[in-house]
């Protein structure tokens, strides 16, 4: 799949603003690398958020990670003709995305109750709000909602592991780990596709630190 995108990337990028190709060109090189990183799980998860970011994350943004983030997912799903998203979410991977979200360990409202920023009366409200609104999205079949859950609950993983709250190889947060890894691979390259064929409507502007050549 990634050979198929960096050869429709090849044949269209002089169509594609100077911004895009940045972004998708920074994208499609974490992607790449993280197929070469199975056996690496921490690394391998690592890579592909790094991709995600390249290609969602603009100059602007307050939070690169969160800003505007349940917009672009929805441009995602509209733009999403051959339902490849809604696939991979309800039926292909539908089980490790369940235990992501079923999860309280990639819940940042419990980690904020084991960091004492709130009570635990707080955090178990917080949670059954998530939970019926989760249970609400899931029987809506709201495919943006739950993308947008999903990457919720990945952006507390990577933030756990890149503050170094997780250890190298530790069997403790194995499962979820395992579970965003395969989610994110399965997501990347149909997020990229799409990109690929509606870059007119999903050109987001300039990236993160832009490409400068020093003299």
């Amino acid at each position: 799949m990634v050979l198929l995108l960096e050869e429709i990337y090849k044949i269209k990028k002089p169509q594609y603003s100077q911004h895009f190709n940045l972004r998708v060109q920074r994208g499609l090189s974490w992607l790449k690398k993280s197929i070469e990183l199975d056996q690496e799980l921490e690394f391998k998860f690592i890579s592909l958020w790094i991709s995600f970011n390249s290609i969602h994350a603009h100059e602007g943004a307050a939070n690169p990670e969160q800003h505007c983030l349940h917009q672009f997912l929805e441009q995602l799903c509209q733009k999403d003709v051959d339902q490849k998203l809604s696939h991979i979410v309800w039926e292909k991977y539908s089980q490790p995305i369940l235990s992501l979200l079923d999860s309280p360990y990639t819940d940042q409202g419990f980690w904020d109750y084991r960091h004492h920023k709130i009570s635990l009366q707080s955090c178990q409200e917080a949670l059954a709000q998530q939970k019926h609104q989760l249970q609400q999205a899931l029987q809506e079949r709201n495919l943006s909602k739950i993308l947008f859950a999903i990457f919720k609950r990945l952006s507390t993983l990577h933030q756990q592991m890149l503050q170094g709250g997780t250890t190298c190889h530790s069997a403790l947060n194995r499962k979820q780990l395992q579970d965003g890894c395969r989610v994110l691979a399965a997501l990347m390259p149909v997020f990229i596709h799409i990109l690929l064929e509606n870059s007119a409507a999903l050109d987001s502007g300039k990236p993160f630190y832009p490409a400068v050549q020093m003299s």
